[in-house]
């Protein structure tokens, strides 16, 4: 099968990586050319366009900051510049709306494709190591022609249903990871304000029961205050902003999301929002 990478942000380069390593015929395409360069430097062929990805590809993975992106990327609100889905399967891994996924899907079998979603939950370390977990949804013939694929990068594959039951999860997900994360920091925070030592405090509860790879990384950057990103700021914000809002369609009630998306907004205002997602621990210092 050839397969096409479209995005190779912070996540998609390291998938794209394992790819290429796992002898995938690779075709990328990436708005900036340094990403597209290091992963053509060990076998992936770079298109020049978008439409030469779908014109050459027989599935390709779109890994996109958000709807827009992928709108603009794809020509999808300009028929006479759309890529070609025709006899494609195309496979949207970014975190997007469910309502938008649904849309989008929508879109690529109309015009003669199909679809499958297949967002993932993990950072960019997970998607280096091939820890990270892929969520699918879509008709099961679609799936059967790309689930071969994910095991590049991912520990773990779970078929979710019909879409778009797998953003759904996805989104259930990160709001557990979000207030996880949040409440981390706020301990930290804490911890520091009355005169606690932060590194007693990660010794404790990394080898207590609340301990995980998430928890026991996160607390080692708020330590040695390391804000190098893994999941920066404001693509965790988008996340808590996409979470609100299905929530609200819904009636359910989120509120710890709701008070993480306001720390998260504060931290950007600080000048952070490319920093790790930790870095809201300033936004407490802040208040």
């Amino acid at each position: 099968m050839r397969v096409g990478f479209l995005g190779l942000g912070h996540m998609g380069e390291p998938m794209a990586t394992r790819l290429v390593g796992h002898g995938v015929d690779l075709t990328v395409w990436n708005r900036s050319a340094p990403a597209s360069e290091r992963v053509a430097a060990i076998g992936a062929r770079v298109a020049a366009s978008p439409a030469e990805v779908f014109e050459t590809c027989d599935a390709v993975l779109l890994m996109l900051a958000n709807g827009p992106v992928t709108d603009a990327v794809l020509g999808r609100h300009d028929d006479g510049s759309a890529v070609p889905v025709r006899g494609r399967v195309v496979v949207n891994m970014g975190t997007v709306a469910p309502s938008y996924s649904l849309g989008l899907g929508a879109w690529v079998v109309g015009r003669g494709g199909q679809f499958v979603e297949a967002p993932v939950s993990g950072s960019k370390g997970p998607a280096l190591a091939g820890q990270l977990v892929t969520m699918l949804a879509g008709e099961s013939a679609a799936i059967d022609r790309v689930e071969g694929l994910f095991a590049a990068f991912s520990a773990s594959v779970v078929r979710c249903g019909a879409q778009p039951l797998a953003l759904e999860t996805k989104l259930a997900v990160n709001t557990y990871l979000i207030a996880m994360v949040t409440g981390l920091a706020e301990a930290f925070a804490f911890a520091e304000r009355r005169g606690v030592d932060g590194d007693l405090v990660r010794r404790i509860l990394d080898a207590g029961p609340m301990a995980s790879t998430v928890s026991r990384g996160k607390l080692a950057k708020l330590v040695d205050g390391d804000l190098a990103a893994q999941a920066a700021v404001s693509d965790v914000r988008y996340n808590s902003r996409l979470i609100l809002d299905a929530a609200g369609e819904v009636g359910a009630a989120v509120p710890l999301v709701a008070a993480c998306e306001a720390l998260l907004a504060e931290s950007e205002a600080l000048g952070l929002g490319a920093s790790d997602m930790v870095a809201v621990v300033n936004a407490l210092r802040a208040r």
